[in-house]
């Protein structure tokens, strides 16, 4: 009896699942934004790029790799639901945390700079922030 105690305490509740997809879904118009921000200002400095020239800038170019943080918290929770394994309460808090620190407190002084001057110059960036802080803010209630 105990085993199933602490194994439904592990069970992702349906409103932690639905609030997870939210996430994902405003960190990836989140990600979308300022990726279309950062390459206008690639754009201005070496000329236009093709979707498949944008795809590899975003993989291997210092420009976008702080970018990428958005992107591996995006990976993640896609991995929670892709997995033979059921996510637990554990995998999403800890999902939570780290997103919550990168977009409260980030240690990554590049990505904080880049993010700070982002929420300064584009009204759209902070409407996506806004929806994901606000998301962050509920799964701590």
């Amino acid at each position: 009896m105990g085993d199933e105690t602490s194994e439904g305490q592990n069970v992702l509740p349906e409103a932690t699942l639905q609030r997870l997809q939210e996430l994902r879904r405003s960190l990836l118009r989140l990600h979308k934004t300022l990726l279309e921000m950062e390459r206008a200002d690639f754009e201005r400095d070496f000329g236009s790029v093709n979707s498949g020239e944008l795809l590899q800038l975003v993989i291997n170019h210092a420009q976008f790799a702080w970018l990428r943080q958005i992107s591996a918290l995006v990976v993640q929770i896609d991995e929670m639901f892709d997995t033979d394994e059921a996510a637990t309460l554990n995998d999403a808090q800890n999902v939570l945390t780290q997103a919550r620190a990168l977009f409260t407190s980030p240690g990554d002084e590049v990505f904080k700079k880049k993010y700070q001057a982002a929420l300064q110059r584009d009204p759209a960036v902070v409407m996506a922030h806004s929806e994901v802080t606000s998301l962050l803010r509920k799964e701590q209630a």
